[in-house]
């Protein structure tokens, strides 16, 4: 074996490093874990011709291919500003001739080179090594690898990032908790099962299956539970929701006692990424301070797009999911690069690494059942001191939320846990939310969403009731808000094709006009209120997009047939003067309350926190 022509830049030094004292930080994958991903979310082919598989990809002659890309590239900011970590090291197995740089860039996405070699090998592989120190990220940038052919060509296969060990690895263990997805579940099992890294540092993986049709039931699960043995653990418990089933995870792990630990957390319904547990892991194990580390969300209908690149709330206006500054929301990653190094306020628990310590200090999650209890636990940590980083190039693919409606059910626990949140962490204006309120009560009812007047009313009833609504960890408030909605036709969806008591050729698509300028908005509300009560309104029925139901236009109109926003089907609106009348007067009976009560009830959920989230309440939960 030889090489020659080498040549490598002041910045960095080309070596052969033990692996004993490493820990792999990320691997450098070349394609997907499913057809459905594109291989340039992992790798670029920028010219040339390339066969990428998982862990290899083949140059033809001159070809370059570049990892700097979602999954390729190693977040240097990140690193530096959050670990320890000095210096990285990246290492391939390559064979054939070519040239391989390191590049970083900067906040700006400006490019600079690190370090270079060419190389010519006889037909075996050789392992390559460049050491490239960790400094000058602060704000942002990042590092990748670049292969480039001319008149040979190159193998590149087992490349990786590492950095030095810490003294001792933490011990980990993952967490999915499920509730009648079962064939969901088993397969984000054998996804991380059959991956021959994700597992290594993996000491046991915890089933929380609160459901009646159980994954222990599927073939598929049976043999990955085989092959994992006494490694993984399938707890069955009732349906505590998100809350419940994942704090199950730190419940046991804490209950183990021994060394401060790291739980990763996995939604059962995703197309999972085995390296977002490797890249958590090992970022965590390097922290210089305990920090809950997040993966993000890739949307699984649009596999390339980034939900978004950090996440903050506003919690007087119980908004969630709102991107800060300068980081990329909804954006195609083959696209747009997160060179800017951001801060979140919380991350979601569709992937999340979360340290023992954490719990030590803080507690578990509140019994909220569902929505928002991310969001508590990551404002209440980071109110103890306790950072979110949510690390780019660690994620999995979820259901885009864009396509899941706005009226369902889960609703409630929306606005309820919102106003929880709110009162924990930010001083709930009881005012001001029921203005705002006010406002969405007088929108849903003008476009004839009762179900969703409703739901807001009794998630402002519940929330008054005070922290004894919680005792039951949430099952009778999902059970009620299901049953209870249910009442409402318009809760339901139809297929487009057999609409009751409408004919196809009834339904004419109405599209919506101009958004009312901001200024004119309650005019406007007031204007569609006085029309309905005299029944200046369309009889219809006329059919509008998911896109053009907005409450001013919908509410022009006595039979409206909306298409559902998951696209699968249509929801039936009708004009319903009792259903509006009654729900009007108990919805600014419950607005009245929450002027007048939210300071007292925001204390009383202060005061029961301690009790709520610990130990004791948990396990009496779970018995």
């Amino acid at each position: 074996m030889s090489h020659a022509d080498s040549t490598t830049t002041t910045e960095a030094e080309s070596v052969d490093l033990p692996s004993s004292t490493e820990l792999r930080a990320q691997r450098l994958l070349f394609d997907g874990p499913s057809p459905l991903v594109s291989a340039d979310m992992y790798t670029t082919v920028a010219k040339g011709n390339v066969e990428r598989s998982r862990y290899a990809a083949k140059l033809a002659k001159r070809t370059v291919l570049e990892t700097n890309s979602y999954f390729g590239r190693f977040p240097a900011s990140y690193w530096q500003r959050w670990t320890d970590v000095t210096e990285v090291r990246f290492s391939a197995s390559v064979a054939g001739s070519g040239r391989i740089d390191i590049v970083a860039t900067d906040y700006k996405g400006r490019k600079r080179t690190m370090a270079s070699e060419t190389l010519t090998t006889d037909g075996r592989a050789r392992r390559l090594g460049f050491a490239v120190p960790v400094k000058q990220f602060l704000d942002g940038g990042a590092l990748f690898a670049r292969f480039t052919t001319t008149s040979g060509e190159l193998t590149v296969e087992d490349a990786e990032w590492t950095v030095d060990a810490p003294e001792k690895l933490r011990p980990t263990s993952v967490v999915i908790c499920t509730f009648n997805r079962a064939d969901d579940c088993a397969n984000t099992v054998a996804a991380m099962a059959d991956d021959p890294i994700a597992l290594l540092g993996v000491d046991n993986v915890y089933v929380v299956d609160q459901g009646t049709d159980q994954v222990q039931t599927r073939p598929l699960f049976q043999r990955v539970a085989a092959e994992l043995g006494d490694k993984l653990v399938y707890i069955t418990q009732p349906n505590l929701g998100g809350a419940g089933g994942f704090t199950r995870g730190l419940y046991e792990v804490q209950g183990k006692g021994g060394d401060p630990a790291n739980v990763v957390f996995m939604d059962d319904d995703v197309l999972c990424e085995p390296e977002a547990i490797v890249r958590m892991n090992a970022f965590a194990n390097k922290t210089i301070e305990p920090a809950i580390i997040g993966a993000q969300m890739l949307y699984l209908l649009h596999p390339d797009r980034v939900h978004v690149g950090a996440e903050v709330a506003n919690l007087q206006k119980l908004e969630a999911g709102l991107h800060v500054k300068n980081a990329i929301s909804d954006k195609s990653a083959l696209k747009k690069k997160q060179e800017i190094r951001v801060d979140a306020g919380y991350n979601g628990w569709w992937s999340c690494l979360i340290p023992s310590e954490i719990v030590s200090q803080i507690g578990y999650p509140l019994p909220l059942f569902f929505q928002w209890d991310d969001i508590e636990y990551g404002y209440r940590a980071r109110a103890n001191g306790f950072a979110t980083v949510t690390l780019p190039g660690a994620a999995v693919w979820h259901a885009d939320f864009a396509w899941k409606d706005w009226d369902e059910w889960h609703r409630y626990f929306n606005l309820r846990n919102g106003m929880i949140t709110a009162s924990l962490h930010a001083g709930l204006d009881g005012k001001k939310l029921a203005r705002q309120l006010t406002t969405d009560l007088f929108r849903y009812l003008v476009s004839m969403q009762y179900g969703m007047a409703f739901t807001l009313i009794k998630a402002i009833e519940d929330f008054l009731v005070g922290p004894s609504k919680l005792t039951d960890g949430g099952m009778d408030a999902a059970a009620a808000i299901r049953r209870d909605r249910a009442a409402y036709n318009e809760t339901k969806r139809y297929n487009a094709n057999s609409v009751p008591d409408v004919r196809p050729a009834d339904m004419f698509i109405t599209p919506a006009g101009p958004h009312p300028k901001k200024s004119l908005e309650w005019a406007v509300l007031a204007k569609r209120v006085l029309n309905q009560s005299r029944g200046r309104v369309h009889p219809g029925p006329v059919a509008i997009s998911a896109d053009d139901a907005h409450w001013w236009h919908v509410s022009l109109f006595a039979h409206a047939v909306v298409t559902d926003r998951s696209q699968e089907g249509v929801r039936v609106r009708k004009r319903d003067k009792a259903a509006a009348s009654e729900l009007l007067k108990r919805g600014l009976t419950a607005l009245r309350r929450l002027r007048v009560e939210t300071d007292s009830v925001a204390e009383s959920y202060r005061q029961a926190v301690p009790e709520l989230t610990s130990r004791e309440n948990w396990t009496r939960l779970y018995s």
